[in-house]
């Protein structure tokens, strides 16, 4: 009797990109570092003819863009955080003085999955009888908020600002080489819309977009803002 052969099954795997925080800053500050130098540069190329004025611009912009997206990430992740403390103290003082309503709220969460009273009893009796479990379980489940990292707001301001430099410098790099600011602007726009390209590519994979669409999209993006700077002080030099 021929025994029948079972081929193994193969686990199914599926892949997610979960954006960590870290990759979320360095995109802001990447592509903001990588267009606005460039558009500046670029629009300054249109009227100055000196391209050592254009780098003390780009050097300046570079750093009060640096500062000011650094203070914005700061800023917006210490309002995440705060708003997560004020909801924890609000949800700790609820389940102390409002039992039964926070009790009600929690077996809300399971009928929304279509579970019987009966079984929700049990659950909830369980989840209500450890404060802090309670506490974490309306947190997550009720509000869908998860807590932020203590250090999250130094990391992101420290991660924009750097990446936003990094990102300046490969726009107003040419001109640090060339005096003539036609040439430089070549150079310029060649190793920037490269950038922009590889960039966007990477961000693509990341994120899950094709990766070429992602190349083209953020390269069209940045030399169209760094067209309309150029333009735009060509026809105000006249």
């Amino acid at each position: 009797m021929q025994q029948a052969t079972h081929t193994p099954h193969l686990p199914h795997s599926e892949k997610h990109f979960e954006a960590s925080e870290s990759v979320r800053d360095i995109v802001i500050g990447m592509s903001d570092g990588l267009t606005v130098p460039f558009a500046l540069a670029a629009g300054l190329s249109g009227t100055v003819d000196s391209t050592s004025i254009i780098v003390v611009a780009g050097f300046a912009e570079i750093v009060a863009g640096s500062i000011a997206m650094g203070l914005g990430g700061y800023l917006a992740a210490r309002t995440d955080r705060d708003h997560y403390l004020s909801e924890l103290d609000r949800e700790r003082r609820e389940t102390i003085e409002l039992p039964d309503k926070e009790r009600d709220e929690v077996a809300d969460v399971f009928r929304g999955y279509g579970m019987s009273e009966q079984d929700i009893a049990p659950v909830v009796n369980a989840i209500a009888s450890d404060q802090k479990r309670w506490v974490d379980f309306m947190m997550r489940f009720e509000l869908g908020l998860e807590e932020p990292d203590p250090k999250r707001a130094r990391n992101s301001a420290i991660t924009i600002a750097v990446s936003y430099i990094v990102g300046g410098m490969v726009p107003l790099a040419p001109y640090m080489f060339f005096k003539d600011s036609a040439q430089a602007l070549t150079f310029s726009v060649a190793v920037t819309l490269v950038a922009l390209f590889v960039f966007g590519f990477v961000k693509g994979r990341l994120t899950g977009i094709p990766p070429w669409r992602g190349g083209l999209q953020t390269c069209f993006i940045g030399g169209l803002a760094s067209a309309a700077a150029y333009g735009l002080a060509r026809l105000i030099g006249k």
